[in-house]
């Protein structure tokens, strides 16, 4: 009997330290997967557009990014189609469907990390994007393999309850990486991917952001920017980040915000230097120069929510606003003797409104409350033209491309849309049907702009496009 328990006790010994080191391997588990759980944060969506155009428009993302309906593209002038026998027709005015699942998203939120009185945390975000094959002078790049692009990545710093008297306290916040731009933190309400571009700023940029609450009501913001995806244009309309890479000076913003019971306010302005050509000619002889253009964009964003009720617009005047995914641009006013050229901006008027309404509906179960929204949202855009006169620098009578640089077509008088969504939810899913009439005024490209103001004035017409558009939306 003791050989028995002696044995039992030296298996037991021999034993404890395998036991021991398997309770720590398990404690240690526990403990990452906390971890984890506290301070990561994974979110994302699968997302699915299923859409329909009654005429070809400007378009980005698969067709999925709608920006306007294009001018008409006759095949003939009428005299001609009396010689000819053919039919006269609009080129442009063609209908298309597809469906795409390219806006899936994935990102992950870092948080609660402290150290002293600093608060630590990040975001990192990635979709899908149109990495898609095209055949050349194809119109629609719908066929090939879609690229997983960087949407969002940067740090954060935070220093709260700072002490401003004996009554308030100031929180501030700095945001370093690439983020929203200020100016399109506030988007409107709507299920297209475009969220009401171009009749409010999209953009996301490299930037160095402070906010500092100030208060219970307000709050400043500054900004300094880089371009990264959404670019300004430059000479022959091309869009390329060597303009502000040569002008060697970061985007500015600075911005005031007031909020209080379900009102927000917010007020800035954007200002943008770049060099648009960093070599010019002199007698045929080419030669460094220092050509700029500064431009400002003033906004002004207000909103109000109650219950189940939102409302919220925006107004931009916009100068060169095509970084923003805006209409926009600039163009020549000037030749100097010494090679350089001076710019005068293509300025627009920009608006929106979106308004909001529903809640709960049917049987509410706690793993999966219904809700159904009704979302209507309106937006208007008015050029104003440059704000200088042009200038005809290869003096050929027309003002064209080398003269006048816009990412879009510079035809363009004004634009309006008006859409109408509804949105039902189920837990965590989302499924949205959507109208979006977008309406432009062109001149006639052909007979050109006028160098006096860069506006198109002869041949005015409307140009209307019809989108219907289906969404599935699963939320994680």
């Amino acid at each position: 009997m003791k050989r028995i328990i002696s044995f039992i006790l030296l298996l037991a010994m021999a034993s404890a330290p395998a036991f021991a080191q398997e309770v720590s391997k398990q404690e240690k588990k526990e403990v990452f997967t906390s971890h984890l759980k506290q301070h990561f944060k994974v979110y994302g969506f699968i997302r699915n557009y299923f859409t329909y155009d009654s005429r070809e428009s400007i378009s980005g993302t698969g067709d999925m990014y709608n920006y306007q309906p294009k001018d008409e593209s006759w095949n003939q002038k009428p005299e001609e189609a009396a010689i000819s026998g053919v039919e006269r027709q609009d080129l442009n005015a063609v209908s298309t469907f597809r469906f795409l699942s390219l806006t899936t998203r994935v990102g992950v939120n870092i948080v609660d990390y402290k150290w002293r009185g600093t608060e630590f945390g990040g975001k990192i975000e990635a979709d899908f994007y149109a990495g898609l094959s095209s055949k050349t002078g194809q119109t629609h790049s719908l066929s090939g393999v879609a690229q997983l692009r960087l949407r969002q990545a940067y740090m954060t710093m935070a220093w709260d309850s700072l002490k401003m008297n004996d009554k308030d306290y100031a929180r501030v916040d700095l945001t370093i990486g690439q983020a929203w731009h200020p100016m399109a933190a506030d988007l409107c309400d709507v299920i297209a991917l475009n969220s009401g571009a171009p009749f409010g700023p999209f953009n996301r940029s490299p930037q160095v952001k402070l906010d500092a609450r100030l208060g219970k009501y307000v709050t400043l913001t500054g900004s300094l920017l880089w371009q990264m995806q959404y670019l300004s244009t430059g000479p022959d309309n091309v869009q390329s980040g060597e303009y502000i890479a040569y002008s060697k000076t970061p985007e500015a913003y600075l911005g005031l915000s007031v909020h209080t019971n379900g009102f927000l306010m917010r007020a800035g302005a954007d200002v943008l230097s770049i060099s648009p050509r960093h070599q010019g000619t002199v007698n045929g002889v080419k030669v460094n120069v220092k050509d700029r253009i500064t431009t400002a964009s003033p906004f002004v964003y207000l909103q109000y929510k109650k219950g189940d009720f939102s409302i919220k617009a925006k107004s931009i005047f916009a100068e060169a606003g095509e970084h923003m995914n805006m209409n926009g641009g600039y163009g020549v006013k000037a030749v100097n003797a010494d090679g350089s050229w001076e710019y005068t901006p293509i300025r627009h008027s920009t608006s929106w409104v979106s308004i909001v309404y529903g809640g709960k509906v049917g049987a509410q179960e706690d793993k999966h409350p219904q809700k159904l929204q009704g979302i209507l949202f309106g937006g208007y855009i008015h050029n104003f033209g440059t704000k200088d006169p042009l200038v005809d620098v290869n003096a050929d009578g027309k003002i064209d491309k080398t003269e006048y640089f816009t990412a879009r077509p510079n035809n363009m008088r004004q634009m309006w849309r008006l859409s109408p969504t509804l949105l039902y939810t189920v837990g965590k899913f989302q499924l949205g049907l959507e109208y979006e009439i977008t309406s432009v005024h062109y001149g006639d490209a052909s007979q050109g702009i006028n160098a006096q103001n860069g506006l198109a004035e002869n041949g005015l017409h409307w140009v209307t496009n019809h989108r219907v558009q289906l969404m599935t939306k699963y939320n994680f």
